[in-house]
């Protein structure tokens, strides 16, 4: 991998300025980004994925859900759908893709989850719906410059900060890093449990936050309960197991079950991997499957998993998350 991105070095110089040229567009109004009269809160990275956003979304909803009527609106990558769908008792995995069905699956009371690729027609069917949405939650369109949200959540791992990284090909940026001026709140993702101050402002002094900018430390908090549809089970109960993910990056969750001590097999997929019948055949044969709850999603229907498949669910913690709260409110809100 690091010797084809040496090959590909040549091409970063063009992405960066196609990109950069872009970006240049919308600022200085040459192309038009539509802005609204209620509030667009959208979460996003400059990276490829596996930044956390999902879980951020989730975090989110709890947080608002109960103040707003919510939407969120997404693109549904790997959805066998076209155009605007909101989800519906019929929807799963394949008409609004792994993510947003997630979405549906622990937010539907009360909660609208829709996806479109043309998040401007997504937010236009959306508001057609009474009673309306109060806030539309954008998952992942920080890239998206024709809506121009209200308030960007832009998320950056602290195994891979953008400020080290590089624009595709050779790097993992979907943009040069001046694209993080868009953000309002910076969350550096997947922090270590023992992370210190010290190291903390010494990532703040990296990132360069600008004057209206605020950089917070999340990490993941995993369940110590595994769930199926039907019945759950605790970690200690788990023996020999495989463990089948279609993420982004799994590392995380890797080094959390091998902490445990826990004695697992790991088959990895690329991120939103379909899963197909000679896959789900030979997931068949095993015993005990544990997946990430996105995965799930995808697997959850294959009858022939059923009584052997679970999900280990996560939630995000966040570091003085009494003020990140208060600026998300302090937007939906007033």
């Amino acid at each position: 991998m690091k010797f084809l991105r040496f090959i590909l070095f040549p091409i970063v110089p063009v992405y960066f300025v196609v990109t950069w040229f872009r970006n240049l567009m919308y600022d200085i109004g040459w192309k038009s980004s539509k802005s609204y009269d209620f509030p667009i809160l959208c979460v996003g990275n400059l990276s490829t994925g596996g930044t956390g956003k999902t879980p951020m979304v989730e975090y989110l909803i709890r947080l608002l859900k109960d103040d707003l009527r919510l939407a969120t609106l997404s693109r549904g990558y790997g959805r066998k759908t076209k155009g605007f769908v909101l989800g519906n008792p019929l929807s799963n995995a394949e008409s609004l893709g792994d993510e947003p069905f997630q979405f549906y699956n622990k937010f539907s009371d009360g909660v609208l989850v829709a996806v479109d690729a043309n998040r401007q027609e997504g937010i236009a069917q959306l508001i057609q719906n009474e009673p309306k949405p109060q806030l539309i939650v954008l998952d992942d369109a920080f890239q998206h410059r024709k809506v121009k949200a209200g308030f960007y959540v832009m998320l950056t791992t602290y195994a891979n900060l953008y400020t080290k990284d590089f624009v595709l090909p050779s790097g993992n940026l979907r943009e040069p890093k001046s694209g993080a001026k868009r953000a309002n709140i910076i969350v550096v993702t997947k922090c270590p449990d023992d992370l210190t101050t010290a190291k903390k402002q010494a990532i703040v002094s990296e990132i360069k936050p600008l004057d209206y900018q605020n950089v917070f430390f999340s990490s993941i908090s995993y369940s110590t309960i595994l769930y199926s549809e039907n019945k759950s089970l605790t970690l200690s109960e788990l023996s020999d197991f495989k463990l089948i993910t279609g993420i982004a990056n799994a590392t995380p969750l890797v080094d959390f079950l091998t902490e445990k001590d826990l004695d697992f097999e790991h088959i990895a997929f690329k991120d939103h991997h379909n899963f197909n019948l000679q896959e789900i055949e030979r997931f068949s044969k095993y015993d005990c499957i544990v997946t990430t709850e996105k995965d799930y999603m995808r697997l959850k229907n294959e009858s022939s998993l059923i009584g052997k498949l679970y999900y280990l669910p996560i939630k995000v913690e966040i570091d003085k998350a009494e003020k990140f709260n208060r600026l998300i409110k302090d937007f939906a809100l007033y």
